[in-house]
């Protein structure tokens, strides 16, 4: 199994922190501005990666108001798909002056190309890493193409079974992709938690000895800490200045005080799954001496018989374990013990 995959140094693993990658997608609003504002924003919430995606309309589909172009029901209702991406698409021309942005802010950027050309774009813009969002994942010769590139891979799994999904990472594998990362993912646009699924996540990474993690599109940050619980090493979401400010993705999107939130719970919930273990933790050392031990509850003259009535189990925990009382009963004091002393076998004759 891969446990770990570096991408722009910062090695991501089950021994790793969570890698949370702040997804811009189109919520830019058609304005490069606005873009680059979203960087300086995402950059200020703590997460690892900021990610774009690369693309043109007429990569995607063609320019058609066919029945089987339109979109019927959800967040998209009434659009064509020419429509759609070309309200959300991030031009070509934009990229170099995004990715400057967020090397100046000192954060990696990365991004998902849907054809040939955009992972070429990209690749001349030294990408340290592509993503294959879920409905590309059959599109078999992309995934090579990428894969040939050499750098991490991030495949979204979403509306993918078990054999697609086995025939994309072998492609990738085959065309020199050495560092996996899948996501489980549920490509619906918001997606109900009910049908999250997430025991299937540490499933598909254990499969396919991949690094796993869950590109989440639930409204909020419970789905993903739920899925860092279960051992998410990446976690992605969508990100936007305001969803007031509207845009394809704003309503599923986290803004940039939830999102600094969600970093900050994944960070914990990880750190919070520490490793097996019933020693003492350093943070409990200083409340050993408020367990129960035995104290003498009553004055003990010299030679008395030491009895239910004179020695009880109380707080604090000075004095002998709880469990020894029926080793103490009936023995007698060897001097004299006032109340509120804790029992020692140095008073036991």
């Amino acid at each position: 199994m891969n446990n770990s995959v570096v991408i722009n140094g910062r090695s991501i693993g089950p021994d790793h922190p969570p890698y949370v990658i702040c997804e811009l997608s189109g919520n830019h609003n058609g304005s490069l501005d606005r873009a680059l504002q979203l960087i300086d924003a995402a950059a200020d919430t703590g997460c690892d990666a900021i990610k774009i995606q690369t693309y043109t309309p007429d990569t995607m589909t063609i320019d058609s108001d066919r029945d089987e172009f339109k979109i019927k029901g959800g967040l998209w209702d009434g659009y064509t798909l020419y429509d759609l991406y070309k309200e959300a698409h991030t031009p070509f021309e934009w990229h170099e002056a995004m990715f400057k942005r967020a090397a100046e802010r000192g954060i990696t950027m990365f991004s998902t190309p849907f054809d040939e050309t955009s992972a070429d774009l990209l690749d001349d813009l030294g990408a340290p890493a592509y993503k294959i969002a879920s409905f590309e994942a059959n599109d078999i010769a992309l995934i090579a193409h990428v894969a040939r590139k050499g750098k991490p891979m991030i495949i979204s799994t979403g509306l993918a079974n078990m054999g697609e999904i086995e025939r994309a990472t072998n492609v990738a594998r085959e065309n020199g992709c050495q560092e996996l990362i899948l996501l489980h993912c549920i490509s619906s646009y918001p997606a109900p938690s009910d049908q999250s699924n997430l025991r299937t996540m540490p499933h598909l990474a254990d499969a396919f000895g991949v690094v796993g993690g869950l590109s989440d599109h639930t409204h909020g940050s419970s789905t993903s800490v739920a899925a860092i619980a279960l051992g998410a090493c990446v976690i992605e979401k969508h990100f936007t200045l305001a969803r007031e400010d509207g845009g394809p993705d704003a309503a599923f999107s986290l803004e940039p005080a939830e999102f600094k939130s969600l970093c900050e719970d994944c960070h914990n919930a990880w750190a919070s799954l520490g490793k097996i273990s019933y020693e003492t933790k350093a943070a409990e050392e200083a409340n050993l001496v408020f367990r129960r031990s035995l104290f003498v509850v009553e004055d003990v003259a010299e030679g008395e018989e030491l009895t239910a009535h004179n020695i009880r189990s109380i707080r604090p925990g000075y004095g002998l374990q709880p469990h020894l009382i029926g080793t103490v009963l009936g023995k007698r004091a060897r001097s004299a013990i006032t109340r509120g002393t804790p029992l020692s076998y140095e008073l036991i004759g």
